[in-house]
């Protein structure tokens, strides 16, 4: 038998992105969100209030990146989701965080995060905090590729679980998709 919860966020998985800006003076900024996915082909959707000093950022400089928090950093995403950027400036580097400037927007790309998705604002909507941007680049440090393609046995991307509150490890392959299913045909 089901139990009923009523209205909840609940949704598993639920991605840990590290969302990454500038600062107008240049001083780069990240923020811990689990609100976003893709919107649609080749673009990416997040939940964002408004207050947030990478909001700000992002209405700025129309560009940001957006890693996929991993198993080796928990307590640095963590950090960058519960430390407002209003109020700490340099949260970034207390994360233990180094970037780099993307190459294809402007957006620094946290280093120590094997994978990221950089990205160019389309839009934002400040009474739904509901943003919209296109995906221009995927980058992906070679230590987590297999065959040339992103392996997520190597990236360790972590899920949050909105009801525990922890971080949980994705884990093992257990189908292939696109094929399985065809068995039952």
């Amino acid at each position: 038998m089901k139990i009923n919860f009523g209205t909840q966020t609940f949704m598993y998985p639920m991605p840990v992105l590290i969302i990454a800006s500038y600062g107008p003076d240049g001083t780069p900024d990240a923020m811990n969100a689990a609100w976003g996915g893709i919107h649609d082909t080749n673009q990416i959707g997040i939940c964002l209030s408004p207050e947030h000093k990478t909001v700000k950022n992002i209405l700025d400089r129309k560009a940001f990146s957006v890693s996929m928090a991993d198993a080796a950093h928990v307590a640095a995403c963590d950090y960058v989701g519960i430390v407002s950027g209003n109020k700490e400036p340099a949260k970034v580097q207390k994360a233990g965080f180094t970037v780099t400037k993307s190459e294809i927007v402007d957006a620094p790309v946290i280093n120590e995060l094997p994978m990221a998705l950089e990205c160019k604002l389309v839009s934002y909507d400040e009474n739904s905090g509901y943003m919209v941007a296109d995906i221009v680049n995927v980058c992906a440090d070679e230590s987590v590729l297999t065959d040339g393609k992103i392996d997520p046995s190597k990236l360790n991307p972590i899920t949050y679980d909105p009801v525990n509150h922890t971080y949980i490890k994705l884990g093992e392959v257990v189908g292939h998709a696109f094929q399985d299913g065809k068995s039952l045909k």
